[in-house]
């Protein structure tokens, strides 16, 4: 069994979509004068690697608790752009796609689709109850020929629009 790590480091100055929140990570107590660390972490719903809920381009669409927890992992498969895509599992693009792929992404009835997405996609993806996990890395490192197991659960933020995941894929 491999464990791959999908997740982007949250950080001071981490780069986010222009507009939002910047990130802060502070350190508010230290061992020298509290005997234990804690630090303050200043960041939007949507930083770093992270999944959206319906409702975050969708006023009347499910927070993220409302969607059931299920959504949230499954078996995945790592695909190109122009490849055909698998039915009924997780798909995680290597590179962008958009808008042009939503009518096979819709046909292959994904639980999520992960990757470098375009807005408007993801935005489709959203309205047709499609979660969307952006901002994965060392995708490259996941297998290009068999399923793996894909988790990324959210922070379990009342009406919550968006959350940083802890992303990783299980390979066996």
């Amino acid at each position: 069994m491999r464990v791959i790590d999908l997740t982007r480091p949250i950080q001071s100055g981490m780069e986010v979509y222009p507009g939002d929140p910047e990130v802060v990570v502070e350190v508010v107590h230290t061992y020298e004068s509290n005997t234990w660390v804690l630090r303050k972490l200043t960041m939007g719903s949507h930083t770093g690697t992270h999944v959206d809920a319906f409702s975050h381009m969708h006023k009347d669409g499910e927070t993220l608790e409302e969607i059931p927890l299920e959504r949230f992992f499954g078996k995945a498969r790592l695909v190109f752009p122009n490849q055909p895509l698998p039915a009924r599992m997780g798909l995680i693009f290597r590179e962008e796609v958009g808008l042009d792929r939503l009518a096979a992404i819709l046909a292959a009835q994904p639980p999520f689709v992960g990757g470098p997405i375009t807005a408007e996609l993801e935005r489709a993806l959203l309205k047709n109850k499609i979660v969307t996990f952006t901002g994965l890395i060392n995708v490259d490192q996941l297998p290009a020929d068999k399923e793996f197991m894909f988790y990324g659960f959210p922070l379990r933020i009342k009406d919550g629009d968006g959350s940083p995941v802890r992303a990783v894929a299980i390979i066996d």
